[in-house]
Parts: structure tokens; sequence; C-alpha cells
């Protein structure tokens, strides 16, 4: 285990009935609010009109911006920019999914910003502050209420970038898990999917002497297993919600990775992917991680062994390390399946014909991965392993 530093400040509220922790928080910011929000489905469960209501008690003067994208774009990052600074906001409040909380995270940071945005998403800069941004989670996947990272498209440019600052962290998340029951079918997949990848992405390391670390990572994995079944046979239950939900905060808040150094090279590759395409982040993670993972299982085969023992409990007798560790990987291909997660690039009418365009934009900063270095010709053979 290596020496780390830990801090986390933002305030979470869990469990059914915290929207309301919204009258005793916002007072805490001011009275002009930015509500960030997606295509209209916070309209159309209602989550919209609770929040409005709520608001509107407060005497809040609400400024709204719609529409943030799946992959949310460098163009609604500026508008959202151009209204805090044209109406004196106090604070943003994100209402929605991963993505609308990506794209208020940049907003925050780049309305306190002498520049452009991508300054601080390419690396040209780094973010100077940021105004005051709190979520109303709506979809249990990227655990962004709780972290300070972020991903942004440049559609023009077609990179799609992950960035991050402590400025950016939420200053407090609400999470009801009735706020999730609305979700289709194909977008809690996708969400459970993205949270397994980014406990995978924490998990496949070389340090020593992590078990605390570990069995937080295998609780989580096998939780999602265990649960998604469950959660699909009956979307609106819960229990299974909240559960879900839960595991997605836990994935990416900072704990699994205390002392550890992660990988997230599949994240990478996944990036550049959808900066093209433009497919469901929690789709591109499904098809390529199990191809990482073969790709890279000679790098330390214990640890896809232990994975497959613990996780998925793969009998080890009479196998060699490396069978054991193939048995787990295809294990995951297998839950990915039976969830209905894509298993191919080809489910996305993606063909060999991009797999050069695609390694240029994961290449954008040379060779990546800390579990094991990948070169343009790992990234070219991995999305080849995808088709």
């Amino acid at each position: 285990m290596n020496t780390f530093t830990f801090h986390n400040p933002t305030t979470l509220h869990f469990g059914q009935g915290q929207l309301d922790k919204l009258t005793t928080e916002v007072p805490k910011y001011g009275k002009n609010i930015l509500l960030v929000y997606g295509g209209g489905s916070i309209k159309a469960n209602g989550i919209y009109d609770k929040v409005v209501q709520l608001l509107q008690g407060l005497e809040a003067t609400i400024v709204e911006l719609s529409g943030v994208e799946p992959n949310p774009r460098l163009t609604t990052v500026h508008r959202g920019v151009a209204l805090c600074r044209s109406n004196n906001i106090d604070l943003i409040l994100a209402v929605g999914g991963g993505s609308v909380i990506d794209c208020a995270k940049a907003i925050a940071v780049g309305a306190k910003f002498d520049g452009d945005f991508w300054d601080i998403a390419t690396r040209k800069a780094a973010a100077t502050g940021a105004l005051p941004l709190a979520t109303v989670l709506t979809i249990a996947a990227t655990g962004s209420e709780m972290n300070s990272g972020s991903v942004i498209t440049n559609w023009e440019t077609q990179d799609k970038l992950g960035w991050g600052s402590p400025y950016s962290f939420p200053k407090f998340s609400i999470l009801d898990p009735a706020n999730t029951t609305s979700l289709p079918e194909n977008q809690t997949v996708y969400g459970m999917v993205d949270i397994m990848s980014h406990v995978f992405e924490q998990y496949f390391h070389h340090d020593t002497n992590s078990p605390v670390q570990d069995g937080f990572c295998e609780t989580i994995l096998r939780t999602v297993i265990d649960t998604a079944p469950l959660l699909l046979a009956d979307l609106n239950n819960l229990e299974h919600r909240a559960t879900i939900l839960y595991s997605g905060t836990m994935a990416l808040n900072g704990t699994l990775s205390m002392g550890i150094r992660g990988d997230w090279a599949t994240h990478n590759l996944e990036h550049a992917v959808s900066a093209v395409h433009d497919i469901p982040h929690g789709g591109g993670l499904a098809i390529l991680f199990p191809n990482w993972m073969t790709h890279n299982l000679d790098a330390n085969v214990g640890r896809f062994k232990q994975f497959a023992q613990r996780v998925f409990g793969i009998d080890a007798a009479g196998k060699s390390d490396k069978q054991i560790a193939e048995e787990g990987i295809a294990a995951l291909r297998a839950f990915f399946t039976s969830i209905g997660a894509p298993s191919r690039l080809a489910d996305y009418n993606i063909d060999e014909s991009s797999i050069e365009l695609m390694a240029d934009k994961a290449m954008i900063y040379g060779d990546f991965g800390n579990f094991q270095k990948l070169t343009r010709a790992d990234v070219v053979k991995i999305y080849q392993m995808s088709l």
C-alpha cells in the first residue's frame, strides 16, 4: 500500500425523501440558481416539478439550461458559462445523471476561469476556482455525484477528455432511489456496467498489501452481479435501486483507490470510441473491458486469478492459474451478456474502418495505463478484438 492523503468534501444525503434537503442546503449559497438537466425525462417523471417547487418556496431565481447530451458537449458548457456570468449565478444545481453532473462541473469551473474551459480539459491550463455545485442524482452509474472528475466531448474535433480539479467536487448531493425508478432497462444496464468498470479500473493494480481495498472492490462487484438480475426483473423495486445507487457512489468517491494506483486505460479506450461514434459509455465499456483483460492477462495472472475466484467463484481444482483467470474473464462476458449489454463494436455498427481514427484519439497523450502501458499497437489490437 502506498502513502496517501484522502479528502472528500461532498455532503451526501441518501435515501427516500431526501429531496427536501434542498430547503436547508440551497440557502447556504444564494438565491440565483442555474438548473441544469438533460433531455426532459425529469419533467416526465415529476422530479423537475418537485425541484422547482422547493426552489420557488425559497424565493429563488431559477435560470434553466436544458438539453445536456449523454456525452456532454463543449458547446453546452459554453452556453452554461455564459448563463452563469449574465445572471450572477450563486449555485449550479444539476438534476440528472453523470453526464448532466459532468457538464455542470465544467460550467462551474468555466464560470470562474478567464479563458476557454477547453484549455482546462486539454491540460493547457488549470482551474482557478468554481461556482458552488450541487446535484440531485437520477441515474446510478458514474459516481460523479461524489467526486471531482468529469468528461467533456468536443464534437467539432471529435475529442472526449476526462479532467478533474479540487474545485469541482459537489458541495452536496441528494440520492433518493425513488428518483431512479423511471430509468429504462437499457440505461439501468449501462449504469451497472459503468459501476463495475470503475471498480475494475481500481482493482487491477500491482500494489501490495491491499486486502481492505481489494475486499471493498470485490464486495461491490459481487453486490452488483447479485442485484442486477433482481433489479432488471423489477425496475421499480426501491431496495434494489438503493443498492445499485449506493454501489455507484462508493465505486468512485475515492474510497477504493486509497493507497493504490489504478489503471484507467479502458476508460480512455472507450472515450475515443464514443468521441467518434457517440455511443453510450456503459455500452462501450461492456464491449472493451473483457478484451482489455484478455490482452493484459500475462501482466499479472495472479490478479486475474484472484478476481475469478473471489468475484465469480471459479473452481480452481485441476486448473492452472491462467485457466482460472481466463474462466473469470469468460464469466464476466457471460454476465454482461445475461443483462443485455453489448459484446461487439458491431452492435453499434462500428467496423474496422474507424480503428485508426479511434486509436489517434486514444493516443492523444501517448502511451497510457498504469496496470500495463498501452502502445498504439496495443490499442489497435484491443479494438480489433472488440469488433
